[in-house]
């Protein structure tokens, strides 16, 4: 079950930022796991966390993503794990090779209180909660900030990630579909290996 959320300071998500990169850069560049030194007492707690890549030459897109919402790991790990994922063909088709990673800006969204929701259009709030939506073996999220970016209403949000699930997009409606919101706090690099900021919408 849930535990605390992480209590993080600006510092703290710059550092989430750099772990996800390095981890990135070592499985791409090495094949290798980043290993995990002494790290500030934040990243000990037991919360989920999801890493987005993107690229940010030509029109710009997304070049992968993973994480959980479980909180069963250290967020260490958690970022970790979210990180290869992100950079592995299982993410978005093809794996990241070493020539894309200066054109990569990494963004992480560290998880907080995670609800399972029966009436997800009435206790979404959009800015505040990640959607992930599940049905037997398929299963999709998209993060916090995404409906924002994009000018999505609550039942388009809910849409798309039932079609990132692989379902039909109002699936989330069917009462076998499991909907879960997650609040996360959102830290990207500005510009690839840039300054970190924190998203706020």
């Amino acid at each position: 079950m849930p535990g605390a959320a992480a209590e993080l300071t600006p510092t703290d998500g710059t550092r989430a930022v750099e772990l996800a990169r390095n981890a990135v850069e070592t499985f791409v560049e090495n094949g290798a796991r980043e290993q995990l030194g002494s790290m500030r007492d934040a990243f000990y707690t037991r919360t989920g966390a999801f890493v987005r890549l993107e690229k940010t030459r030509g029109r710009g897109q997304l070049r992968g993503c993973a994480g959980s919402y479980d909180w069963s790991d250290h967020l260490g790990e958690a970022l970790v794990d979210a990180a290869i994922g992100a950079a592995s063909g299982d993410s978005c088709g093809s794996a990241v090779d070493a020539a894309e990673l200066d054109t990569l800006r990494v963004s992480v969204c560290i998880v907080g209180n995670v609800v399972l929701t029966d009436d997800p259009l009435a206790d979404l709030e959009l800015g505040r909660h990640g959607v992930a939506v599940e049905n037997g073996s398929n299963r999709g999220w998209l993060y916090p900030t995404v409906p924002v970016e994009n000018d999505w209403s609550e039942a388009e949000y809910l849409d798309r990630a039932s079609r990132k699930a692989g379902l039909p997009p109002t699936a989330w409606e069917d009462d076998d579909t499991m909907v879960t919101l997650f609040e996360g706090r959102v830290f990207r690099e500005r510009d690839p290996n840039g300054a970190v900021q924190e998203l706020r919408v």
